[in-house]
């Protein structure tokens, strides 16, 4: 799928297509979580969907593909872990994601939202160590919420520009997570001179 085929889904399927997308990106589809939510957030902004609806969808959609990871970590456990492992490419996030867990604990959760590749592999390891699940709720679903709106909100105020800013930041990851505060404080100077 790529992003005209997202759009056209969008508009064929509305809010739906904002969730199926997110919640099968855990099976790694080919468009970037930040590209999806910033463009719920932007077909909001054109009036092609309601800006609260699209952002519940949205959000579910993150959550439900993350918990998705969260299950099947626990339930296929060490034996998947193992084949990811064979992969050159997986086993280095798969490390990285290791190593952060080690360094921050339960916040590694919240931290790895943050890091693209990471955010879907974080949850098939505290699966795996068999965290709670209402523990793994608690980091992931309010990291989860205030994630999918900075994108969201992002995506709303870029609008049409959603997919190259959301491919910009999944490629660069956390080099460009000062981007959005950067444009918020830069919009709000903006509009406190207009007054």
């Amino acid at each position: 799928m790529n992003y005209d085929t997202l759009l056209s889904f969008i508009q064929q399927y509305g809010y739906a297509a904002l969730f199926l997308a997110l919640w099968l990106g855990i099976v790694g589809m080919p468009i970037p979580d930040e590209v999806v939510v910033m463009t719920g957030g932007a077909v909001a902004a054109s009036g092609i969907l309601q800006p609260l609806p699209a952002f519940i969808l949205t959000y579910l959609g993150v959550i439900s593909g993350l918990s998705l990871g969260y299950v099947l970590g626990r339930t296929l456990g060490a034996s998947m872990m193992e084949r990811l492992r064979k992969k050159k490419k997986m086993s280095r996030y798969i490390e990285f994601s290791e190593k952060l867990i080690r360094k921050y604990g339960n916040f590694a959760i919240g931290i790895s939202y943050f890091f693209p590749i990471i955010r879907h592999v974080m949850p098939y390891l505290v699966g795996l160590s068999h965290m709670s699940f209402r523990r793994y709720a608690a980091f992931s679903y309010t990291t989860g919420f205030v994630w999918t709106l900075l994108f969201f909100t992002l995506g709303y105020w870029v609008g049409d520009h959603a997919q190259n800013l959301g491919t910009l930041i999944y490629d660069y990851g956390l080099r460009f997570i000062w981007l959005p505060f950067a444009l918020l404080a830069i919009y709000l100077l903006i509009r406190r001179k207009a007054k």
